[in-house]
């Protein structure tokens, strides 16, 4: 696609307790992209207020999300591990990007129509722009590759969309500086000086849901805290979380067909599939004709045997707040670096004074 140097970015609110849906939608694939990768992983603080202006937390949710990657297995002196606000200049190619997007763009947004509800005139402009702001985090490094859930593909869509204008508006001004590489976006060449970025979205369960209700998905704001497992959560509430989790009455079928119009069995195996890197075919090939009483024990051992260990780490690295603190200090800094030297070139392409 292009000459860009593959870089992997993605980010984690500090909001709420971290859950089962997070780690198997976004954690452990950090983790595993990082063996093969130059990877950055964010804790996006500034995405926060827009869920939540005051927090009464926010450093200890800060801190918990960092002991959350540390503990599954992000190395941060191989990688960069950092929180948003220390690099301001994503704030500042955020604005920029306000005025390359398109309001028709973003009232296409779903994720804010979702959140912002019925009376979108009381929601605030953060919420709106959300999406420039992603763009911007994943652009000030010119990263290539996102893992991403399906809920935010749309949002990675923007961001090509911003990258697309961005590069054809500057063209001209790009090519002379030497700063952009050629690229073929569909049959039209491009000199570009930001990469079409590419979501990473696989995984039995890249969409893990409550545990209360399949229809739903698994999230830190659902009032009922059956409704997911917490990555602190202990192996005896995992156990009764899964114990406790709807399911319907017929045993579990043979085949992936099978699991058509019953969301909670297909959220269960998917979860089991996800746990045991295995595709949701070969649960169903061990586990095809039994009944839910069987398979639950199951769930619970292999929940226990992948969380436990995490969660031990996490509450090792919360006990220690000052290296917590000196990682996402390390991190920031090798960040700003990284961002100012885009922030640099993007002021001279545009033509501001320095």
């Amino acid at each position: 696609m292009s000459e860009f140097k593959p870089l992997v970015f993605s980010g984690v609110q500090p909001t709420g307790n971290l859950h089962l849906g997070n780690y198997l939608g976004a954690i452990r694939k950090f983790v595993a992209l990082q063996d093969n990768n130059d990877c950055m992983y964010c804790v996006v603080d500034l995405h926060a207020l827009t869920a939540q202006l005051v927090h009464e937390d926010m450093r200890g949710q800060i801190r918990s999300i960092t002991a959350a990657f540390l503990a599954a297995g992000i190395d941060p002196k191989r990688h960069i591990v950092f929180n948003q606000s220390q690099v301001p200049q994503h704030a500042e190619l955020a604005w920029i990007f306000n005025c390359v997007a398109r309001i028709g763009w973003m009232n296409r947004m779903t994720q804010f129509k979702d959140k912002a509800g019925k009376d979108r005139e009381q929601a605030s402009l953060g919420l709106y722009a959300y999406p420039s702001l992603m763009a911007a985090d994943i652009l000030v490094y010119r990263a290539t590759h996102v893992p991403v859930g399906e809920d935010q593909k749309q949002h990675l869509e923007l961001t090509r969309d911003i990258a697309m204008k961005f590069n054809m508006d500057f063209m001209e001004k790009i090519r002379p500086t030497g700063l952009g590489v050629d690229i073929t976006v569909g049959d039209e060449p491009v000199h570009a000086y930001f990469p079409m970025v590419e979501p990473l979205i696989d995984g039995p369960a890249p969409r893990v849901m409550s545990l209360k209700d399949g229809s739903k998905k698994m999230s830190k704001s659902d009032p009922s805290d059956l409704s997911r497992i917490n990555l602190m959560d202990d192996s005896e509430a995992i156990s009764r979380k899964i114990r406790k989790a709807k399911t319907d009455p017929d045993a579990l079928p043979s085949e992936v067909d099978g699991l058509k119009c019953r969301p909670e069995a297909d959220n269960l195996v998917g979860i089991f599939a996800a746990l045991a890197d295995k595709t949701k075919a070969e649960v169903l090939t061990e586990f095809g004709g039994q009944q839910f009483s069987v398979f639950k024990p199951a769930l619970v051992e292999l929940a226990v045997e992948v969380l436990a260990p995490i969660n031990a780490e996490m509450r090792r690295l919360m006990d220690d707040p000052g290296h917590i603190d000196a990682v996402l200090r390390d991190g920031g800094e090798r960040a700003r670096a990284r961002a100012e030297k885009t922030m640099t070139e993007i002021r001279d392409i545009i033509g501001f004074v320095r």
